[in-house]
């Protein structure tokens, strides 16, 4: 788990990961190897590395709108908020994409009533999570594919990075009829480049295990004061996992990651204005 500010008096984020991401099924490796002499066999071979104790990911579920209730039970108890990282669009394969809510439609219409209570921010999480040319995010025989589940390396051509940004901004707000202003690159893999696609298109505020700092009127909120995990915790360990990690943190401020950004900002520009010997507004 990142670690974050110890200062009390400065807010946290919890960051959910990974909704609607179709790495949860095809993700498939695994870092167990063994070593005999010269001879070194990893448990990406094969059927190994879907069997524990060798799996290091998928498969696992999406989460159900009795989880998410659950989830917002949790947050109003405690007076928390949560920013929800969502995968626009399940890859099936390379040329079929499904829409999450249409894919996952009573997981869509959860997130939308925990967004109308302001218990939720949407987060944009890639369109696909993975990279989807030559169905480069399928299992591999003999080898892990973890590689092909970031979506914004830098050889993948920015026409295509635009693309999947564009279609993912589109899907998101649509659907919920919100502007999505934060931007959660899969895997923490990204560019400059792709940031100045993402702000083209509407998102302000990052968040993911980067440094923190400013990229032109972008806010890098980094997860120095973030705590992030994955839909899989709760999926494998239930939502009491969750509840501890609240408990843990009932005297911090818990706010959304856009909110971070908006702090970033605001301490950015009055930074600039002292050293240009103005007066902070």
């Amino acid at each position: 788990m990142t670690g974050f500010l110890p200062n009390a008096n400065h807010p946290i984020t919890l960051r959910l990961d990974d909704v609607g991401a179709c790495s949860k099924r095809y993700e498939i490796y695994s870092d167990h190897a063994w070593s005999w002499k010269a001879l070194s066999v990893s448990a990406n071979w094969l059927f190994l590395k879907y069997v524990p104790p060798f799996k290091k990911w998928g498969p696992y579920r999406e989460m159900t709108a009795q989880e998410w209730h659950a989830v917002y039970d949790l947050l109003e108890t405690y007076g928390a908020k949560l920013t929800v990282a969502v995968t626009a669009a399940w890859a099936e394969s390379e040329r079929h994409l499904i829409p999450f809510p249409m894919r996952f439609p009573e997981e869509a219409a959860a997130l939308k009533e925990g967004l109308g209570q302001g218990l939720i921010e949407i987060a944009n999480h890639g369109l696909t999570h993975c990279v989807l040319k030559d169905n480069a995010f399928k299992p591999k025989w003999f080898s892990s594919n973890r590689r092909y589940h970031r979506e914004f390396w830098d050889w993948v051509p920015l026409e295509e990075q635009e693309e999947h940004i564009r279609r993912s901004q589109d899907i998101l707000q649509t659907y919920f009829h919100t502007e999505v202003v934060t931007f959660v690159p899969p895997g923490s893999v990204f560019t400059e480049a792709t940031l100045e696609i993402a702000w083209r298109y509407g998102m302000r505020y990052v968040s993911c295990n980067t440094p923190r700092r400013l990229h032109g009127q972008m806010a890098i909120v980094g997860d120095e004061q973030v705590l992030p995990f994955h839909d899989r915790e709760i999926v494998l360990n239930g939502v009491d996992w969750l509840q501890q990690r609240l408990e843990a943190n009932r005297d911090k401020q818990l706010c959304f990651v856009r909110e971070l950004g908006e702090e970033l900002l605001r301490h950015g520009h009055m930074r600039k204005g002292h050293s240009a010997g103005r007066i902070p507004g």
